[in-house]
């Protein structure tokens, strides 16, 4: 009796703590997908309605822009292969609210491993029968 208590403890620990980490681990794979050029891993970790935003700190001051999907995929597919990106993300804030989340990701981002700006990503994830997709994702730039 002991035992099966232990086992089912570890297990609703386990169920409860993967809860929290699962946004994560696509925000994870999103950008394990960026970097590698991979479109087809990217939209499968998106929404089809997906809304792509950037607040871009500019000379003119902020601007807000939107994004295609497709665009943005295309954008990602034609980068050329000497062109090395790379998003370092510093931190990662999760939270969760039943089938809603939000993960909040400050980063620098490398172009051939020279800074070229730093900002936030805030991603909003909608979680469709067990699969969380991404369904919303705006990101501050600006130079350091």
């Amino acid at each position: 009796m002991k035992k099966l208590f232990i086992i089912a403890t570890v297990l609703v620990s386990n169920l409860i703590f993967a809860q929290d980490k699962t946004p994560k681990v696509i925000v994870e794979d999103f950008f394990i997908a960026f970097h590698a050029k991979d479109t087809v891993a990217l939209r499968e970790l998106c929404h089809p309605d997906i809304v792509l935003r950037t607040v871009a700190n500019t000379k003119e001051g902020n601007k807000l822009k939107d994004d295609k999907f497709d665009e943005f995929l295309n954008s990602i597919a034609t980068i050329p292969a000497n062109l090395k990106i790379f998003e370092k993300l510093i931190d990662y804030k999760v939270e969760i609210d039943g089938n809603l989340a939000h993960v909040w990701t400050p980063y620098e981002f490398y172009v051939n491993d020279k800074l070229s700006h730093v900002g936030a990503n805030a991603f909003t994830l909608y979680n469709d029968n067990g699969k969380w997709q991404i369904i919303h994702l705006i990101d501050t730039r600006r130079k350091k």
